[in-house]
């Protein structure tokens, strides 16, 4: 999709950032799956409410770097992640590119970001969101607002997604990780739509969201404590 040229560009015409591919993503599932399940014992809860087709945004909590390929790995469907553009160094970049992960700089409006993540649930994919903004304690406490705006403006359906187990303790080799073959709960909850119904995407009405979305998540996240014992 391309907007009409600038004045001043002899023509040339400004094209959209592209939207991830859904096979890339789907690639990145594969793998996923793979390392996941081979490296550790993932136990899935919930799997069977995400929607099968049309747009949703994964909401997931972030205490470990493990996080996302988790939830990417076993998730029913492919995800496509935004991560923060500090990890797309060296070959990273290419290779989380070509699995459909999105870059976005979280120091500023990244339009660019914010037009493929919206292209994504345009087309009916499934978008992954850490509303925390940062790795911290994963509960849910503290949102940006990112996620009311796709949830209001894409009408997407969200569905909270619980990792629990990441950070129980250290592997003994390798410190950053948790202990091979150690057991990580990943639990969905039952999908919610963020809006009022009023289609109103107001500051006021994107703060509103956000206190319902933070409900819900909190609510979701001492359900999956409860499920599963941690």
């Amino acid at each position: 999709m391309c907007r009409h040229p600038r004045r001043g560009e002899a023509g040339g015409e400004v094209t959209q950032p592209s939207v991830p591919s859904e096979k890339g993503a789907e690639v990145g599932r594969r793998i996923g799956v793979g390392l996941m399940y081979g490296l550790w014992r993932p136990r899935v809860l919930g799997a069977w409410k995400v929607p099968a087709t049309g747009p949703v945004i994964f909401a997931v909590n972030h205490s470990h770097n493990i996080d996302g390929p988790m939830v990417m790995g076993v998730a029913p469907r492919p995800t496509h992640f935004l991560i923060k553009k500090e990890a797309f160094v060296g070959p990273l970049d290419p290779f989380l590119t070509g699995i459909g992960q999105l870059k976005v700089d979280r120091e500023t409006t990244d339009r660019s970001a914010i037009t493929r993540a919206l292209g994504v649930l345009e087309n009916g994919g499934v978008l992954g969101i850490f509303p925390e903004g940062t790795r911290g304690e994963g509960d849910f406490a503290s949102l940006r607002a990112g996620l009311a705006y796709f949830a209001v403006r894409s009408g997407a359906q969200i569905v909270p997604v619980a990792v629990l187990g990441s950070t129980d303790r250290p592997g003994r080799l390798f410190k950053a990780l948790p202990p091979l073959r150690s057991r990580v709960d990943v639990v969905f909850g039952d999908p919610f739509e963020a809006g009022d119904g009023s289609g109103r995407r107001t500051r006021k009405a994107l703060d509103e969201a956000t206190e319902r979305i933070q409900k819900q998540l909190a609510a979701h996240l001492e359900n999956a404590r409860r499920l599963t014992g941690r």
